[in-house]
């Protein structure tokens, strides 16, 4: 179990699928879906993390309000990515400890973090990364963490 304690965000993370702030609401449902991911981090054309994409902000895009009973689909769907993300993201560096990261998921509730190196975005790491590492740990695995 104790061999968690040696591991870092850089031995379970995953490389990013991205999206960029000019991209429609559309492209990145359709990217999320496709990846069954919850974010997708938005950088521009540098890598640098500009935001984060969640499937909570393409809700939010719906405003139900007094005057609209409801919003048109297709005309939400035509909005760019820029309009809704999140741009105070909470973030962690390849050299995190998972124990932090640990700690940070269920302090924040938050699923995946985007891991950065300086400015450059590198990486992601999501809870199941976590969950592996910590599973893999209580069976006495040394070394990298495996892929399931």
């Amino acid at each position: 179990m104790y061999e968690f304690l040696d591991w870092s965000v850089q031995d379970v993370m995953s490389r990013p699928v991205t999206i960029g702030p000019e991209a429609t609401l559309a492209e990145a449902e359709r990217l999320l879906e496709k990846h069954r991911f919850n974010a997708l981090p938005v950088v521009d054309s540098a890598e640098r993390l500009l935001g984060i994409i969640t499937s909570l902000d393409l809700l939010r895009a719906f405003d139900f309000s007094e005057d609209v009973i409801l919003p048109a689909y297709a005309e939400v769907m035509k909005r760019s990515v820029s309009e809704i993300l999140t741009v105070d993201v909470q973030t962690v560096t390849p050299r995190t400890p998972l124990s932090r990261v640990l700690q940070k998921i269920v302090d924040t509730r938050n699923k995946s973090f985007p891991v950065l190196d300086g400015d450059r975005l590198v990486g992601m790491v999501a809870r199941q990364d976590v969950m592996l590492a910590l599973r893999q740990g209580a069976a006495g695995h040394k070394g990298p963490v495996e892929e399931a």
